[in-house]
């Protein structure tokens, strides 16, 4: 049994299962300075992030801890500032640019496949951290219309230090306090993280500031400069430099790290799952027949969306919710008190064997019903949240997702190393596998 503060810390996940299993879906911990209740079913989750989303904020431990390193950006933010922002940021995720989400993220996953091919056939290389590259670069290339090819693997360690330093901080019982404040060994790798992300915001802003800026730029990073005054068009500014470095540090870190997250545990699942690659591999060679993916082929793509949904269903890469309750309220029938802390976690309800038969199970099939997006239909499948704080790059990150998984497959085989076991969980900001995924890519016609 995982007890206490070092099973916490150990195994999240694990500690949230054995807590479900020992005393049900309403779970309320006997903290000393808070109340904090676990809300484990589908009703409950929808409750606070979609029903009475207003009484939720997000003022707890662990989006404090990551707003050192995102300040005010939109994963942190609340109220007034949030909406805000979220309306001026909106448009730049319009399903009319995923057009050219579409051919950046095609052009990353031929960038992916020659990663493998320089390391040979058949020679594993560490599939996260490619992954996490060209995701920096597709980041670049859609939202801000730069290209971080250069700067991909110091973004990718910055952001993967800063995060260590929001978990540990998030999970210490000593951060809130004075304690947190002292220049520690913690304290300065996360300001030397900060440091190169803001270094590297400040060259991408610098870099666009050379150029004019009008209304007919629709790039994310146009948008929010106009709105802080830059620009030949620009209105009375209403945004501050900051913000707009808080907004631009926020989407380097959620645009690369969930789509990331979620193609990493997609191939793991695919390597111990023989017929599903089969039948993978039938829809893309029958879609595409060898060449590249494109725009035009995502409808025809079924089945590799499905594969995308479950690997989501079963590594949700962002496993844990907090809110903070700003007012008294019910949920499923227990009182919750003002000020208390509600844990809602994707990676319980994605495994509850009321809405999943056989959860555990790599079943893409459950998403395979009317078309895309079937899984959203099930009220226990929150792999973006729900509600008005549902992820905004949502609709992007599902379309790169399967467009790298195709491109990536369209005539390939994943293969894990001989003698190289499944990797443990790392629950960090998002599910990440302990000490990489090492993996190869090999011809299928092999």
């Amino acid at each position: 049994m995982i007890t206490g503060i070092p099973g916490i810390m150990r195994n999240p996940p694990g500690w949230l299962e054995q807590a479900v299993a020992r005393h049900g879906d309403l779970v309320a911990f006997p903290m000393p300075t808070t109340p904090v209740l676990l809300v484990n079913t589908p009703a409950g989750a929808r409750h606070v992030l979609q029903r009475n989303h207003r009484n939720y904020t997000k003022a707890t431990i662990q989006y404090g801890a990551l707003s050192l390193v995102t300040g005010s950006g939109l994963l942190t933010s609340d109220g007034e500032v949030w909406r805000r922002h979220r309306r001026t940021m909106q448009p730049a995720f319009h399903h009319g640019g995923l057009e050219q989400v579409a051919a950046a993220t095609a052009g990353a996953a031929e960038d992916l496949r020659a990663a493998w091919d320089q390391a040979a056939p058949y020679v594993p290389i560490d599939a996260e951290a490619a992954i996490m590259r060209a995701m920096v670069t597709v980041v670049g290339r859609t939202l801000f219309a730069d290209d971080l090819a250069d700067a991909g693997e110091p973004l990718v360690h910055a952001v993967d230090r800063a995060l260590r330093q929001v978990i540990a901080r998030a999970t210490s019982p000593l951060a809130a306090g004075p304690l947190g404040r002292l220049p520690t060994l913690s304290a300065r790798r996360m300001r030397s993280a900060v440091a190169t992300l803001d270094r590297t915001i400040t060259e991408i802003v610098g870099r666009r500031l050379t150029r004019p800026i009008t209304s007919s730029d629709t790039d994310l990073l146009s948008v929010l400069l106009r709105a802080a005054g830059h620009g030949d068009e620009a209105a009375e500014p209403w945004m501050t430099d900051q913000e707009v470095r808080d907004e631009l540090v926020t989407l380097v870190i959620a645009g690369h790290e969930t789509v990331a997250s979620s193609l990493v545990w997609t191939l793991h699942l695919l390597a111990d799952a023989p017929a599903v690659q089969q039948r993978l591999y039938a829809e893309l060679d029958e879609v595409l027949g060898g060449r590249p993916p494109g725009w035009k082929d995502i409808p025809q793509l079924s089945y590799t969306r499905a594969v995308i949904d479950e690997a989501l269903r079963l590594y949700p890469p962002a496993w844990v919710i907090t809110r903070r309750s700003s007012g008294p309220d019910t949920i499923d029938g227990v009182e919750v008190p003002e000020g208390t802390l509600v844990i809602v976690s994707p990676w319980l309800l994605h495994r509850r064997a009321d809405s999943w038969p056989d959860p555990e199970r790599f079943d893409p099939e459950r998403f395979l019903g009317a078309g895309p997006g079937e899984g959203d239909r099930n009220p226990a499948y929150l792999p973006f949240g729900a509600g008005p704080r549902l992820c905004i790059g949502r609709d992007f990150a599902l379309l790169e997702s399967v467009l790298l998984l195709a491109g990536l497959l369209r005539d390939r085989a994943v293969r894990r190393p001989a003698g190289v076991r499944s990797p443990k969980v790392e629950a960090l900001v998002t599910l990440r596998p302990k000490n990489g995924l090492p993996m190869s890519l090999v011809p299928r016609s092999s």
